[in-house]
């Protein structure tokens, strides 16, 4: 038997608080792993919020939306950011794996922000970075896709093989496929809600690739969004939104390989959702069913992907040394 203890982090984000939301961070994942955790997930963008308001901010050459742009991008670290640095020394700390949803910014400097998965091994150190591939209707005003494929995959961990998607990408089957094809065994499903058909396509994503299935989501007071932006981000969350209370509800939960759910959504509530899961499991479920081994057909169906890092830049620079010889400095920007 190889059991691990997972949980998920339900608790309020720091909207446009890059040093709250890194404090909040450490804070839970030192709460998470004195209760047992050593695999320790976070729902979409929790660092520094789902920007909701850009529903509601969508027009052209809004003054207010670049107002929100510039203040959002801010507070948005790079993946390598010593600003993160206290999340990693948690991690460590708790001897945990911990992945965390988070708005990127390209590099220190960029105006370029991406929707990310980051993954932290228990040494604090970076296991990979999964950047949303296709944002979705107008989310696509404040993130930019991933430029390539470098972060779909899975990663080998002391308790089995761990990858994550974010949001919609549960709906696009070549993705799927594409972690499915790396035998994942537990999977994080990042959320800013958990609406039926969010609880649907996690529940679905366990049951196809028989794997456990951390299905994370957003808890949110209407009190914890900045005043000023409260009016467009209501508009975002949805129709009818009321003025106070919770905007996203949680429901957060934990799906076996066989589809059910092993910890009911949490809704409506904050918390840390704890299961010890056995992950020899995931094999004995693909008894019946492997859908990129023995339940395949690679001599009707085959899909490539294509890994390669992409940049819009390349600066290729000729220097001489100091004894004399020509160099050449490749770089990507």
């Amino acid at each position: 038997m190889s059991t691990a203890h997972v949980a998920i982090v339900q608790e309020p984000p720091a909207i446009l608080d890059l040093v709250e939301g890194v404090r909040r961070a450490a804070r839970h994942i030192d709460a998470a792993a004195h209760d047992g955790a050593r695999l320790i997930a976070f729902p979409e963008t929790w660092l520094t919020g789902y920007p909701a308001w850009i529903f509601g901010l969508a027009g052209w050459d809004d003054a207010e939306a670049r107002h929100w742009y510039a203040a959002f991008l801010r507070q948005c670290p790079s993946s390598d950011s010593h600003e993160l640095d206290p999340i990693r020394e948690a991690a460590a700390r708790a001897g945990a794996t911990v992945v965390i949803g988070m708005n990127e910014r390209r590099a220190k400097d960029s105006g370029t922000i991406y929707n990310s998965l980051l993954t932290i091994g228990p040494q604090g150190e970076t296991v990979g970075v999964h950047r949303k591939l296709t944002p979705t209707h107008t989310e696509r005003i404040v993130w930019a896709p991933s430029p390539d494929a470098v972060g779909l995959r899975a990663h080998d961990t002391e308790f089995g093989r761990l990858g994550g998607l974010i949001c919609w990408e549960h709906w696009q089957p070549l993705i799927r496929q594409a972690m499915h094809s790396q035998d994942e065994q537990i999977h994080v499903a990042a959320w800013p809600d958990m609406t039926d058909a969010h609880q649907a396509a996690s529940r679905t994503y366990a049951f196809e690739g028989r794997c456990f299935v951390l299905a994370a989501a957003q808890l949110l007071r209407a009190e914890d969004v900045p005043g000023q932006v409260r009016d467009a981000y209501r508009a975002g969350v949805g129709p009818g939104t009321p003025e106070t209370g919770l905007w996203f509800t949680g429901g957060s939960a934990i799906a076996g390989p066989d589809g059910t759910w092993i910890t009911a959504p949490l809704f409506n509530t904050p918390g840390i959702v704890h299961a010890e899961i056995d992950t020899d499991q995931t094999l004995a479920y693909k008894n019946d069913l492997d859908v990129a081994g023995h339940y395949a057909r690679p001599d009707i169906f085959h899909l490539t992907i294509d890994r390669s890092p992409r940049s819009s830049v390349t600066w290729i620079n000729h220097n001489e040394d100091d004894a004399g010889a020509t160099k050449e400095d490749k770089r990507t920007g």
